[in-house]
């Protein structure tokens, strides 16, 4: 096999994984790492398809914007998910569908 091979089974990997966590987890701070894993995932993406077209350049320099974006949004997630739990008790997001106005 070969590299692009590999890339792309541990791409189909991390974007497997972090939809099944999606899917399966209740648990707001889960669900934020689901999330993290599934931009993993992309970024791998991104850099092997910039190496695949020759312009390895864009394709890192697109990585480390996407990393900048991501690490605000789980900062911002996980401050969400403590204050959840510090208002509400839980961070179960089953139990949190029952607070609609």
């Amino acid at each position: 096999m070969s590299a692009l091979n590999w890339v792309t089974l541990g791409v189909l990997g991390l974007l497997g994984a972090g939809l099944y966590g999606l899917l399966i987890t209740r648990n707001l701070i889960k669900v934020v790492i689901a999330l993290q894993i599934l931009v993993k995932g992309a970024l791998l993406a991104l850099v092997a398809a910039g190496q695949a077209s020759g312009q390895i350049n864009l394709g890192q320099s697109l990585a480390v914007t996407v990393i900048v974006a991501d690490t605000v949004v789980a900062v911002v997630g996980l401050a969400l998910a403590v204050q959840v739990k510090r208002l509400v008790g839980t961070l179960d997001v089953k139990a949190l569908s029952n607070l609609r106005g």
